[in-house]
């Protein structure tokens, strides 16, 4: 069985090394005027250039979102940013809206078409439909089943996608209006501000000011909030149903959420086909929870979501570790490190490096640029200090965030 592509956000320059250093095959990512991750970090055409040339150094493809849904008003810079796209030819355009995929197929038939999530195919025929126009690919909707996905595959030659692991919008297929009506921002313009994950409470017509708990958290309640998607213990049976392509969300996600996605996942789709390593797969939950998430769910691949898989009375978000920093260079023992968190000798750290997994490092000294002696250094700063072996460039440090530091390994400083 050909192992299917791991496909990771980039939601900016950082987060695509970051992405591509930690393993993925593809990247997705998007100019915010037409990508609908409106507010991540995103890329000028000039910053798209380079990171095209970047990503194909590597070997790692990149495809292009334009997958808003556009007015009148919006089509003559779309055409501009068509004629862009067809001088630095990413290997792939997302998209929904039939109108780009005309405009497209006009202005640069040379590259290829996938079919965005926004569009809805959950059916064979919808899929042939897309085949017939000449479309490489289609994102299957997220409302699929894994059996639902078997009977596509059997229909059409177009390759398939489907998101494996992060958040999931309450709305079919991600067309939600809740942004717009409440916020005056519209989701399907990439302005979403994920108006489904505020806290909600219940208020009755003719009693205003007095609210009352949807359920028993008299703080209010996550009401329309699900956990997250995570299918990494069944890559296995996704790809028997002829999945091609597997999708990590996030671009709007930090390089802490990026990394450590792109890690596990690569390690498990790599495992595909061989034996389970029960103690591996287990190190790849304990690394998933090491960010921002709201829990796990496997959505509807297996039938209809549980009701357990809502957060109706918790807190949403929940994560073990922060991150502290990324290397830049490794020179012996010695590293160079751009910091993105405060850091004091003595804190135990842990470098999200293989074979270096859940390994905790005392930080025993750390120095400045200048190379004078630090105890302590705050984020956005430069700091040199020594690492274990096995430390790369482009791996990130991570500490763990309430809980008593773990028992050192070793040295780190």
């Amino acid at each position: 069985m050909k192992k299917p592509e791991l496909l990771a956000p980039a939601g900016d320059f950082e987060k695509l090394k970051t992405a591509i250093h930690y393993g993925a095959d593809a990247v997705y990512l998007g100019d915010s005027r037409f990508s609908l991750r409106g507010k991540a970090g995103n890329f000028s055409e000039d910053e798209m250039r380079e990171a095209i040339r970047y990503a194909r150094e590597r070997g790692v493809r990149v495809y292009v979102t334009v997958n808003i849904f556009p007015h009148n008003r919006d089509l003559p810079d779309v055409l501009n940013h068509l004629e862009f796209l067809d001088d630095v030819r990413p290997d792939a355009v997302i998209l929904s809206d039939p109108g780009l995929f005309a405009l497209l197929s006009e202005r640069a038939p040379a590259i290829d078409v996938h079919i965005s999530t926004q569009a809805n195919v959950t059916n064979a025929r919808a899929a042939k439909f897309w085949e017939r126009l000449g479309a490489r690919r289609v994102v299957l909707s997220r409302e699929l089943s894994i059996e639902e996905i078997r009977e596509i595959r059997k229909e059409t030659t177009l390759e398939l996608e489907v998101f494996v692991h992060g958040s999931i919008c309450l709305s079919y297929s991600g067309r939600c209006y809740i942004s717009s009506f409440l916020a005056s921002r519209s989701a399907n313009r990439g302005e979403c501000t994920n108006s489904c994950r505020w806290n909600y409470v219940l208020m009755e017509e003719k009693r205003q000011g007095e609210y009352f708990p949807v359920y028993e958290d008299d703080r209010g309640t996550y009401v329309l909030s699900s956990k997250d998607l995570c299918m990494i213990h069944h890559l296995g049976i996704l790809a028997d149903a002829g999945i091609e392509s597997f999708k990590i969300e996030g671009r709007m996600k930090g390089i802490n959420y990026v990394a450590g996605v792109v890690k596990a996942y690569r390690e498990a789709i790599d495992a595909i086909g061989g034996p389970v390593d029960s103690v591996v797969e287990k190190r790849w939950m304990r690394e998933l929870a090491m960010f921002s998430s709201r829990g796990f769910t496997t959505g509807m691949f297996f039938g209809r979501q549980a009701d357990v898989d809502y957060n109706f009375d918790e807190e949403s978000y929940r994560m073990s570790h922060e991150l502290i920093g990324v290397v830049l260079e490794v020179k012996g023992e010695d590293a160079k490190i751009s910091l993105k968190n405060r850091l004091d000798t003595g804190d135990h750290v842990e470098f999200l490096s293989p074979g270096l997994e859940e390994r905790s490092f005392a930080v025993e000294g750390m120095r400045s640029d200048d190379s004078e002696h630090i105890d302590s250094a705050r984020n956005e700063g430069i700091i040199f200090m020594k690492v274990p072996e096995g430390v790369r460039k482009r791996d990130i440090i991570r500490r763990a965030r309430n809980f008593p530091a773990l028992k050192s390994q070793g040295s780190g400083g």
